[in-house]
């Protein structure tokens, strides 16, 4: 199965580096699921994605994060445990790039599919709010 098109609110799975595993010096981090937040230009080249990691950590005093609502993980096909899209942090890769992994028991399929127009507006508007201020951190992979 060919790689999707990266398009803003794609849910793909993703060797994602967390910016304190990067500034201890790790240069890979955990599988996990992870959501397109930005693209550039199809004709670009390369073409670049922002990332931004999904996970079952609440939000803490350091991270800001949206949370997704169960029927939305349910179509996704996320497991049942709660989850956020954190928003104060990303990475930003090349697509495709060498982090992008196969969904677990799905060979060959590498998303889990849309967030919802809605959620990832409020995903959108927070990690901007962030990132116009300098309160997120970013990893370039």
């Amino acid at each position: 199965m060919p790689l999707p098109e990266p398009r803003p609110g794609l849910v793909i799975r993703y060797d994602y580096l967390w910016s304190r595993e990067a500034a201890a010096g790790r240069d890979q981090g955990k599988e996990r699921p992870a959501c397109l937040v930005a693209t550039t230009d199809p004709a670009a080249s390369p073409r670049f994605v922002v990332i931004l990691p999904i996970t079952h950590a609440r939000p803490d005093k350091h991270t800001v994060g949206v949370e997704i609502p169960g029927k939305v993980r349910e179509a996704l096909g996320l497991d049942d445990a709660p989850s956020w899209v954190i928003v104060s942090e990303h990475n930003v890769d090349e697509w495709p790039n060498g982090g992008l992994a196969p969904l677990p028991g799905r060979p060959g399929v590498f998303s889990y599919g849309f967030i919802p127009p809605g959620l990832f507006a409020q995903v959108k508007a927070r990690f901007l709010e962030l990132y116009e201020t300098g309160r997120t951190g970013g990893v370039r992979r």
